[in-house]
């Protein structure tokens, strides 16, 4: 730079520190965001930001609704549980049964007293875990979950639907009834994942970087499922990907905004789910997927979703997937470490009526159709036997 071309830009920064409180800097009209400083504030404004209401912070919540030491021994014992089976010291089949996404926390108690007994009866052969879902991906629009709007009227009090949510978990695992949960923001876990013994990512953010990185700080299992388009390498790579340290911006127990430091997640775990392209739940699948997880270097453990593609989004399919996922066990496939299966009270799903929830069925589903709780408890039975199967199978080849 010359010296006259020196001189003229420091003439202009004066000039533009002189200036700079009556400056207004637009950007193009196609840019979100509007930067104003003609206020002493110098406050940015987003044009597609209404309004921010504060949010409870992730330890007040805590401890207002603190875990109790039942529903402590119950998510240990169920995260270790988990791993046992992933890792493959323990032959039982992890089986994830609950309600698509749960909206009515005393039905969900209901189906939760049943499903211990259940559990209970089988606990030699199968590791249940009841699915318990706050929160639910749209493909477009709709009810986004318990902790979204808890009122199921759009009034979106996530305050509330925290405060409900903790309630029910500590419900729930207080019992003695681990659950499992999908991780499909970052920020909810701060205030929940103490009461989890397993995680989901679903197949709309399993390639996503945020939840591999959330899913690497998880002190539980977690799977990956494959993408929507039924590919495997997006859910193994997400494997690869969670197991690794990361370094990410996060929110803190007190919600300050923070850097996060991981260890890294050691037991991830991939979900057959079916896709666009088809089921993947029958053996050729399974040994596709065994043959891509042993070149990508992760371990062979693999857990079929009874529901989604795999039952062609029919819920009364999904016994029908979970026979197969039987036959497989008791020709000795020991690969297969779990199921998943969406199940409520009463079958099928229903629409919130022009009255609002009061106008609800109990026990039914309003996201995706599930079983019926008699074809729940037949579909775990036989799977139960099928593990016993597998057993004889394996102990007489030894």
């Amino acid at each position: 730079m010359d010296e006259s071309s020196r001189r003229r830009w420091h003439t202009q920064a004066s000039d533009w520190k002189q200036d700079r409180r009556s400056v207004s800097l637009l950007p193009h009209p196609d840019m979100v965001g509007v930067l104003d400083f003609g206020k002493p504030s110098s406050r940015r404004v987003c044009r597609g930001v209404l309004g921010q209401d504060p949010l409870i912070q992730p330890e007040l919540l805590i401890s207002e609704i603190p875990i109790t030491k039942a529903a402590l021994q119950t998510v240990i014992k169920g995260r270790k549980d988990a791993v046992e089976i992933i890792m493959g010291t323990s032959d039982r089949l992890l089986v994830i049964c609950g309600p698509c996404s749960i909206h009515d926390p005393a039905t969900a108690v209901e189906y939760c007293q049943r499903l211990k007994a259940l559990s209970d009866k089988l606990s030699g052969d199968l590791c249940i875990i009841m699915r318990a879902y706050l929160e639910k991906p749209r493909t477009t629009v709709g009810w986004k979950g318990l902790i979204n709007d808890p009122d199921i009227d759009e009034t979106f009090k996530i305050n509330k639907g925290l405060r409900v949510s903790r309630q029910l978990f500590c419900d729930l695992t207080s019992s003695g009834m681990p659950i499992a949960s999908e991780m499909l923001d970052t920020i909810s876990p701060q205030f929940l994942a103490d009461l989890i013994s397993l995680g989901a990512i679903g197949a709309r953010t399993t390639e996503s970087q945020l939840h591999r990185e959330l899913a690497s700080g998880l002190s539980f299992p977690v799977g990956f499922k494959n993408g929507t388009d039924g590919s495997l390498t997006v859910a193994i790579d997400a494997i690869g990907s969670a197991a690794a340290k990361h370094h990410f911006m996060g929110v803190t127990k007190q919600g300050l905004a923070a850097i996060t430091r991981t260890a890294g997640n050691q037991h991830g775990f991939i979900i057959l789910r079916g896709g666009t392209r088809g089921t993947n739940f029958d053996a050729e699948n399974v040994k596709l997927t065994k043959e891509t997880l042993e070149k990508k270097g992760q371990k062979q453990a693999i857990m079929i979703d009874c529901s989604h593609g795999n039952s062609n989004k029919d819920h009364r399919n999904q016994p029908g997937v979970a026979k197969v996922i039987g036959d497989q066990l008791r020709a000795g496939e020991n690969s297969i470490i779990g199921a998943m299966i969406e199940s409520n009270i009463n079958e099928g799903n229903q629409k919130v009526p022009a009255e609002g929830p009061a106008g609800l069925k109990k026990g039914v589903s309003i996201t995706d159709a599930c079983i019926d709780w008699e074809s729940t408890v037949a579909t775990l039975e036989d799977l139960a036997e099928a593990v016993r199967a597998r057993r004889k199978l394996n102990s007489s080849a030894q």
